[in-house]
C-alpha cells in the first residue's frame, strides 16, 4: 500500500468533509429526534457518503465522460442544492416537517459530507495515483475518513443534549447563512473555471 497516498486522501477528505462542521448541522437536523434515531442516521450518512466517495474514486470519470458533464457542472450542482438546504435553515424549516424522510441520505450524506468537492478530490487523486498500492491507498484513506465523520456525527448527540433549543435555533441560522455562503462560492469558482477555458 502506499501511505503517501492514504495520508494525502486521509487529510484531503477530512477538510473537505469536516466532520467537526457538519456537527452542528446534523444537530440542527436531527432536532426531536431520539438518540437511538440519532445514531443511525450518524452511521448512515457516513456510510453512504463513504460509498458514493468509492463509487466516484473507482468509476467517477468514466460516468462523467459517458454523461458528458463536467466536474464543473457537478460543482454547480453540489452548490445549488446546498443553497436550498441553506435557505431552508435560515426560514427555520430545518427539515422538521420530515420526521419520515431520511435526512441521513439528503442532505446529509450527499451534497453536505460527499459533495461535489470531495467527489472532485478523490477523482484527482485517483489520477494521481494510478497504480495498485496507490489505489489502496486512496480506498483505505477513504475509509478513515468514513470512521472520523462517523464518530464525530454520534458524538453531536451528546452535544445536543447539552445546548438548549433556543441556542440549537441560533446555530442553525448561523450555519445555515454560512452554508449559504459555501454554495454561491462553489457556483462562482465553477464559472471561473469555465469562462478561462
Amino acid at each position: 500500500m502506499n501511505w503517501r497516498a492514504f495520508a494525502e486522501s486521509f487529510i484531503t477528505l477530512v477538510v473537505i468533509m469536516d466532520p467537526l462542521g457538519s456537527a452542528p448541522i446534523f444537530i440542527s437536523l436531527t432536532a426531536g429526534r431520539s438518540a437511538g434515531a440519532r445514531r443511525r442516521a450518524a452511521l448512515e450518512a457516513a456510510a453512504v457518503a463513504g460509498g458514493l466517495v468509492v463509487v466516484f474514486a473507482l468509476f467517477g470519470r468514466l460516468v462523467l465522460d459517458y454523461l458528458h458533464v463536467s466536474v464543473e457542472s457537478l460543482t454547480i450542482a453540489g452548490g445549488m442544492l446546498l443553497l436550498l438546504v441553506a435557505l431552508q435553515m435560515l426560514r427555520g424549516e430545518e427539515f422538521q416537517q420530515a420526521e419520515t424522510a431520511n435526512v441521513a441520505l439528503v442532505p446529509l450524506a450527499t451534497p453536505l459530507l460527499a459533495g461535489p468537492g470531495a467527489i472532485a478530490a478523490v477523482m484527482v487523486l485517483t489520477k494521481r495515483y494510478e497504480d495498485m498500492p496507490g489505489r489502496l491507498g486512496v480506498l483505505l484513506g477513504i475509509v478513515a475518513v468514513v470512521v472520523v465523520v462517523a464518530v464525530g456525527l454520534m458524538l453531536a448527540g451528546q452535544i445536543a443534549r447539552l445546548l438548549r433549543p433556543s441556542l440549537i435555533q441560533l446555530l442553525t441560522r448561523v450555519l445555515g447563512l454560512l452554508l449559504a455562503a459555501i454554495a454561491v462560492q462553489f457556483v462562482i469558482d465553477s464559472v471561473k473555471i469555465i469562462a478561462v477555458r
